[in-house]
Order: C-alpha cells, then sequence, then structure tokens
C-alpha cells in the first residue's frame, strides 16, 4: 500500500499529501516559482502542481483541454488523444470551487526519444481547479510513462480510465 505524507506546496499557500515515494525536484534542478514538481524515486511518474493566470475560453472543459494543449509538446499534438473528461470532486475544496478533470495519452517527450527507458506513450491525468476570485487556474498533472516490458499491457484500458499497474 502506497504512505502519503502531507507535503506543503507554494511556501504553504496549498498541501497535498504526495505519495512517500516522490522526491522534490527543485532539491536537484531548478524549477519555476510557478510550479511544484515530484518524482518518483523508484520510477518515471511525476506530479506537477502549477499555478497560473485563468484562461477564458467558451467553456472550463475548452480552458482544460487548452493548459492540455500547453502541456505537450507541438510536434505530438496529432498523436495525442483525449480519452475522457469529467467534473471532479475535491474533498477539501468547498464544494461549490469548479474543478474538472481529464484522462489523456500523448507520445513519449522529445527528451524521451530514444533513451534505454523510452515510453510507448505516457498517460496524463490532468486536474484543473479555477479559483475565480483569484483569477487563477490550478493545474494538477500525473504523468506516467509506460517503458514496454515495466507494465501489464493487458491492464491498460484508455476507455475504462485505466492506466495498467
Amino acid at each position: 500500500m502506497t504512505a502519503y505524507t502531507p507535503t506543503p506546496l507554494f511556501g504553504g499557500a496549498l498541501s497535498a499529501s504526495i505519495p512517500s515515494a516522490f522526491g522534490d525536484v527543485s532539491n536537484i534542478r531548478q524549477v519555476p516559482d510557478h510550479q511544484e514538481v515530484w518524482l518518483d524515486r523508484e520510477g518515471y511518474t511525476s506530479v506537477v502542481f502549477e499555478i497560473l493566470e485563468r484562461v477564458e475560453k467558451g467553456s472550463d472543459e475548452e480552458a482544460l483541454k487548452y493548459h492540455l494543449e500547453d502541456l505537450v509538446e507541438e510536434d505530438d499534438m496529432g498523436r495525442m488523444k483525449i480519452w475522457g473528461s469529467n467534473t471532479a470532486f475535491l474533498a477539501k475544496l468547498p464544494p461549490q470551487t469548479p474543478a474538472y478533470t481529464l484522462f489523456a495519452t500523448s507520445p513519449p517527450g522529445e527528451k524521451q526519444r530514444g533513451r534505454a527507458h523510452e515510453p510507448d506513450f505516457v498517460a496524463i491525468l490532468l486536474t484543473m481547479v479555477r479559483l475565480v476570485e483569484r483569477k487563477t487556474d490550478l493545474l494538477i498533472a500525473i504523468n506516467v510513462p509506460h517503458v514496454k516490458g515495466e507494465y501489464e499491457e493487458s491492464e491498460v484500458d484508455f476507455a475504462g480510465a485505466s492506466m495498467g499497474s
């Protein structure tokens, strides 16, 4: 069972329960002030928290997709696939707080290509919390690279939003 550690983010302005096996990337490289990045010490999964200026699009779902497109490299946009999106419920936020999530897959990023552990694809779970009064979008991106031989292919069901184990 995964153990979680309550972790202050952005100087204590927010907090989240981070898997204990994840390390703060800012301890090994520079991370922009508007991001908090955590990396699995035993694998390739990352969790990225990002505070951004609220984007105004036709709908909140369009704003979520806009943020996803900003995360994925331009060359890979045509091969990215969104498998589903929905409203999200975050237990520690007031129920009227707008939150949305989507599940997508993307080909390996440019920096991952040609490496020994090049993933077949990267599963992305992206959550956007709209802090309307602050004109801010809080993004939480969980990126799970799937390296051949290191995941059970039969357990991957994109339509069912299952990334496998």
